[in-house]
């Protein structure tokens, strides 16, 4: 049951990448194989960028380095250089780890058959089109200072699915913050996460307060 569960929500936010912001409409005409399809190329064009990126700073390090060796640098100006190679390295590695959990998404759509499954992926979608209001204001009220439209639209979506779990599907507030922090290993980067975290967190305990 959990299983699945991960399954349908993760599916639920590949949907709802594919959605208008500003529509909010469920297209009823995309199929689910072509769901996974415009996500594999999303991704992929993404990672591409980000490779793209890290190739170039690794690049301008390189080239500073050469230049070092005609003339006198302070240590200072090499530390940088070591740090920025350094943060290059391990961003590269990070887009790696991306590549490969994206390979799990066939999966998905081998899974996606599964009545159970899709069903319940489609009924988070509804809720979060339906309720987009109510969770966007209710989020933004504890963003402490942030907007909530300021995020990547893969954070919105993965904080959404998880108001969704909390409010609406009554899902357990442990188990679904851990699931929006899966979701956003596989999907978001580290500032993403820390986000993610941090808005939920506020978010529980609000909530804990409310019930008081």
């Amino acid at each position: 049951m959990i299983q699945s569960r991960s399954l349908s929500r993760e599916l639920a936010l590949l949907w709802l990448g594919q959605i208008s912001e500003d529509q909010r409409k469920i297209s009823k005409e995309i199929s689910l194989d072509e769901v996974l399809n415009r996500a594999i190329d999303t991704l992929m064009q993404h990672f591409r960028e980000k490779l793209d990126g890290c190739a170039l700073e690794l690049e301008t390090a390189q080239q500073y380095l050469l230049d070092s060796e005609l003339q006198d640098v302070d240590s200072n100006s090499i530390a940088e250089v070591r740090k920025s190679l350094r943060l290059c390295l391990i961003g590269t590695e990070t887009i790696l780890n991306n590549l490969s959990s994206s390979l799990e998404l066939p999966r998905l759509l081998y899974v996606s058959d599964q009545k159970e499954i899709r069903l319940d992926a489609m009924k988070r979608v509804s809720l979060v089109v339906k309720e987009f209001l109510k969770i966007d204001s209710d989020l933004d009220s504890v963003m402490e200072g942030w907007r909530l439209k300021r995020l990547p639209r893969i954070d919105r979506d993965i904080l959404r699915l998880a108001f969704v779990d909390l409010m609406f599907l009554k899902i357990p507030a442990a188990v679904a913050c851990n699931e929006a922090v899966e979701l956003a290993n596989r999907y978001s980067d580290e500032q993403g996460r820390r986000m993610i975290n941090g808005v939920l967190r506020r978010l529980q305990n609000s909530l804990l307060l409310s019930e008081k």
